[in-house]
C-alpha cells in the first residue's frame, strides 16, 4: 500500500502504534465532521487510516473496541449510553439565609468536636453556575469520557457532544509534582491566591488517571442569540440559559451541539496516581485544575469565618447581574480537604459543602393593561404592560405572556396583581395572578379575533399555538418589521438606521420594501423631522455600503420563515447567488446538514410568493449584489493558487460531485465557468464528457483527469 510504512518492531511497538493511530484518527475524525475544522489534509488522513488497517490486518488481536476503521465514513453521533460514576455526584444541601449558614457552620463545628464556638474556619467561596454537572475522566492525560450526573449514581454519555465545547481540554497539561507527591505549582491562579510555592526544578507528570467536575453552561449572550434564532425560525424558545444548556448538551448529532457555543467551568478534581497527591485544600484543588487547562469560574474566593462567607454573598448579589452567565448562589466548601473525609457525607450531600441560595427574582406588581406586537411573519404575541418593578437588577415595565393558551391557563386579566420574574434572569414573564389581590367586578380577558395594527382577522395555521395576521404586505406592523429585521446588525447591519427612523420613513411612504432603502435621497431623509444634512448623509453612506454585504446576511436579511443567522450560513455555503437559492428543489435542500425539510420548504414557498419574486429582481435593479463576491468564495485558510484561472467541469467524477468541485475551485481563488472558450484554462473531464471536452480539445484548453484535478486540488 502507497504511503504505509512496512511493518516492524515488536507486538508491543505494535500495540502502542494502533493505540495511538486510534486516538488520532478519531480526533480527526471529530474535528473534520463535526467542528468543520480539520486538521490534517485527506491524503494525511488516508495515510493513518490504511497503517491502522494494516496493522489490524497483521495483528489483528490488536484492534480495539469500535475501530476507527469500521466506520470511518460516517460523522459521529451520541448514542447516551448509560455510565456509573466512580465517586458520586451528590447534592448539596441549601443555606436559604445567613441564619442558615450560621447554623451549618456550627453542625460543622459539632462534627470536628471544636467546642470553641467562635472558632474560625477557612472556607472557598464559588460562585453557583446554573447549568448541567458533569463528570469528566482523563487516561494518561486524554480525555475518554463525559457523562451527566443522573441520579448520581449512574449518569449519560455525552463525550462527543462535550468534545464541541471549545474550553475542555481533550489533553490536560502536564504539572510539577514534589518529591512527596503534592503540586509543586504553579505560584497563583487567577481569580483566588494560592499557598503553593512553584518548583522549576521539580518533574513533570500527566496523572494515569483524573475525574473532574463541572458544571456546563450556556453564556448568557449566546443565549439570546439562540433564542432570537428560534423565534425568527417560529421554534419554541428555552426558558432559561440552563435548559437551553441541557437541552444543547443531549443532542444525538454532536455537530447541533457545537452551534450552541456552550461553556464550560470546573471545581473538583480527583487525582488516582501515586505520583501525585490529592490536593489539600480546596484552593489547591483550583490551582491545580487551572495548571491542566481546565477553566475556572474567576471570582472563587478563599475566605476565614463566616463572617467572611456572608460578605462575599452580599458583594455578588448585584454584581452578578452583569455576567456573561447564570448564578443563582454560592457554593461554600470547607477549604482543608483532609476534614472532608472528617465530616463524611449523608446519603444526599456531602456535610463539607453548602449552596448558599439567593432569594427567588421575582416581585408582585400591577398588571396594566395587555396589548399586542405584531411581528414580521404576521405572528401575534400578547404583552403585558406593568407598573414599574425592580427585578434582578433592572426596572421592569413590560413582560411576555407567550400566548393565548397562556393567559386562559392564568386567567390573567388588566387590573391583576401578578408576579413577574426574569425567566433565566433575563426574559421577563408573568408566572402567576395573585386571586386574594383580584378587584371586584373583573372580567375575564378576551382575546381579540382581529390584528389590533390593521383589523384583518386573525388565523391559526395547521398545529400552530401561534396566531397570525396574515394581511402580510398590507399590515404596517409587518411592514416595519421586516424592514427592520433589514436593517439589523447580522442582517444588512445599516447603521443608523434604527427603530425610530424606519417607523418614520414608512408613514412618509418613502420605505415601503427594503429596496425603497436604496432610493432614498438627501433631500427626501432631510425632510424628515430632527434630521440634519450631515445624519442624512450618514445613513445614506451606511445604505450604500450595505449593497455588498454578501450573500449570507442577503438571505437572512430576507426574512425567510424558519431561516435563522445559521440557516442563512448553510444555504450561502451551498448556493451561490439568490436566483440559484431561489430555483433550488426542497429535496436538494433538505439533505444539507443542519437545514431539513422545514427550513427547505420555507425557502421554497417564499420564492413562489410573486411579491418576493418582485422584490428580487428590484435588489438587483437598485444594485444590491445578489450573488457571492469574491471574499466569499475564496477560503481564508487556502493558498489562492487558481487565482485568475477559470475551469470547467464536464461528465461525471467519481469523488465528488460537479458543486464540491466548482467549490473547491473558487476556494482557491479560481473561477469556475459553465462553457468552454479560449480563456478557459482547463476542463475536468469525468466519466461520459460531451461536447465540452471535443471542444476544449479543439481549442487546445488543458484536459485534466480526475487523478489530476486531485492531485492540483491537494498541492494547494
Amino acid at each position: 500500500m502507497t504511503g504505509v510504512p512496512p511493518i516492524t518492531g515488536s507486538v508491543d511497538e505494535a500495540r502502542a502504534r494502533v493505540e495511538e493511530l486510534t486516538r488520532l484518527i478519531e480526533h480527526h475524525r471529530f474535528a473534520y465532521y463535526v467542528l468543520d475544522n480539520p486538521e490534517i489534509s485527506d491524503s494525511r488522513f488516508d495515510e493513518l487510516y490504511r497503517e491502522l488497517e494494516a496493522l489490524e490486518g497483521a495483528y489483528p488481536e490488536l484492534a480495539l473496541p469500535g475501530s476507527p476503521t469500521g466506520r470511518v465514513g460516517a460523522p459521529p453521533s451520541t448514542d447516551f449510553k448509560e455510565v456509573t460514576h466512580r465517586i458520586p455526584l451528590l447534592s448539596l444541601a441549601n443555606a436559604m439565609n445567613f441564619d442558615d449558614l450560621e447554623k451549618w457552620q456550627d453542625r460543622l463545628l459539632r462534627g470536628l468536636e471544636i467546642e470553641d464556638e467562635n472558632a474560625s474556619l477557612d472556607y472557598v467561596c464559588e460562585l453557583k453556575i446554573d447549568g448541567l454537572s458533569i463528570a469528566l475522566t482523563y487516561r494518561n492525560g486524554e480525555f475518554v469520557e463525559g457523562a451527566t450526573r443522573g441520579n448520581g449514581a449512574v449518569g449519560e454519555d455525552v463525550t462527543l457532544n462535550l468534545r464541541t465545547i471549545k474550553s475542555l481540554p481533550t489533553r490536560l497539561n502536564p504539572v510539577r509534582v514534589s518529591a512527596d507527591g503534592t503540586f509543586a505549582g504553579p505560584a497563583s491562579v487567577a481569580g483566588g491566591t494560592s499557598s503553593v510555592t512553584a518548583e522549576s526544578s521539580a518533574p513533570l507528570v500527566v496523572p494515569s488517571l483524573v475525574e473532574v467536575r463541572g458544571e456546563v453552561y450556556m453564556p448568557v449572550s449566546s443565549f439570546v442569540g439562540l433564542n432570537q434564532g428560534l423565534a425568527e425560525s417560529n421554534e419554541p424558545v428555552f426558558a432559561n440559559p440552563r435548559n437551553a444548556a441541557s437541552g444543547s448538551l443531549r443532542q444525538k448529532d454532536p455537530k447541533k451541539t457545537a452551534s450552541r457555543k456552550l461553556a464550560l467551568f470546573t471545581y473538583l478534581v480527583y487525582v488516582t496516581d501515586d505520583r501525585l497527591a490529592q490536593p489539600g485544600t480546596q484552593h489547591e484543588n483550583m490551582a491545580i485544575l487551572k495548571a491542566f487547562g481546565f477553566p475556572v469560574e474567576p471570582n472563587w474566593r478563599r475566605v476565614s469565618g463566616v463572617e467572611a462567607v456572608k460578605e462575599y454573598c452580599r458583594d455578588f448579589d448585584e454584581r452578578r447581574h452583569g455576567l456573561d452567565y447564570q448564578t443563582d448562589g454560592v457554593v461554600v466548601k470547607l477549604d482543608d480537604r483532609g476534614l472532608w473525609n472528617v465530616l463524611g457525607a449523608t446519603s444526599h450531600s456531602p456535610r463539607w459543602a453548602v449552596a448558599f441560595k439567593y432569594p427567588p427574582e421575582e416581585a408582585e406588581t400591577v398588571l396594566l393593561e395587555i396589548t399586542f406586537d405584531v411581528g414580521r411573519t404576521g405572528a401575534v404575541t400578547p404583552v403585558a404592560n406593568l407598573e414599574p418593578v425592580k427585578l434582578a437588577g433592572t426596572t421592569v415595565k413590560r413582560a411576555s405572556l407567550h400566548n393565548a393558551s397562556q393567559i386562559a391557563r392564568l386567567d390573567a386579566r388588566p387590573g391583576d396583581t401578578v408576579v413577574v420574574r426574569k425567566a433565566g434572569e433575563i426574559i421577563p414573564e408573568v408566572v402567576s395572578v395573585v386571586l386574594k389581590a383580584r378587584p371586584d367586578g373583573s372580567q375575564p380577558f378576551v382575546y381579540p379575533h382581529q390584528c389590533p395594527v390593521c383589523g384583518t382577522a386573525l388565523v391559526r395555521f395547521g398545529e400552530e399555538v401561534v396566531v397570525r395576521c396574515p394581511n402580510t404586505y398590507g399590515c404596517r406592523s409587518q411592514i416595519e418589521r421586516r424592514l427592520k429585521h433589514w436593517v439589523s446588525r447580522d442582517a444588512m447591519d445599516i447603521e443608523g438606521v434604527g427603530e425610530v427612523l424606519v417607523e418614520q420613513l414608512v408613514k412618509a411612504r418613502l420605505v415601503e420594501r427594503p429596496s425603497d432603502f436604496y432610493r432614498l435621497s438627501l433631500e427626501s431623509l432631510t425632510g424628515l423631522e430632527r434630521m440634519g444634512e450631515k445624519s442624512a448623509k450618514n445613513v445614506l453612506s451606511q445604505v450604500e455600503a450595505s449593497r455588498t454585504r454578501g450573500l449570507k446576511r442577503l438571505i437572512y436579511a430576507l426574512g425567510i420563515r424558519h431561516v435563522g443567522t445559521m440557516g442563512a450560513e448553510l444555504l450561502a455555503g451551498r448556493y451561490d447567488s439568490i436566483d440559484e437559492l431561489a430555483a433550488a428543489r426542497s429535496e436538494d435542500m433538505a439533505v444539507i446538514d443542519g437545514v431539513g425539510p422545514t427550513i427547505s420548504e420555507a425557502v421554497v414557498e417564499f420564492f413562489q410568493d410573486q411579491h418576493n419574486r418582485e422584490l428580487i429582481e428590484d435588489l438587483k435593479a437598485v444594485g444590491v449584489a445578489t450573488e457571492k463576491d469574491e471574499s466569499e468564495l475564496k477560503s481564508p485558510d487556502l493558498p489562492q493558487t487558481f487565482a485568475g484561472k477559470i475551469f470547467v467541469i464536464t461528465g461525471t467524477l467519481a469523488r465528488m460531485d460537479r458543486k464540491e468541485a466548482e467549490d473547491a475551485i473558487k476556494a482557491r481563488g479560481g473561477k469556475a465557468s459553465s462553457s468552454v472558450s479560449k480563456k478557459t484554462d482547463y476542463v475536468v473531464a469525468g466519466e461520459k464528457a460531451g461536447s465540452k471536452l471535443e471542444k476544449a480539445r479543439s481549442l487546445g484548453v488543458s484536459v485534466l483527469d480526475e487523478n489530476e484535478f486531485l492531485a492540483m486540488l491537494e498541492s494547494s
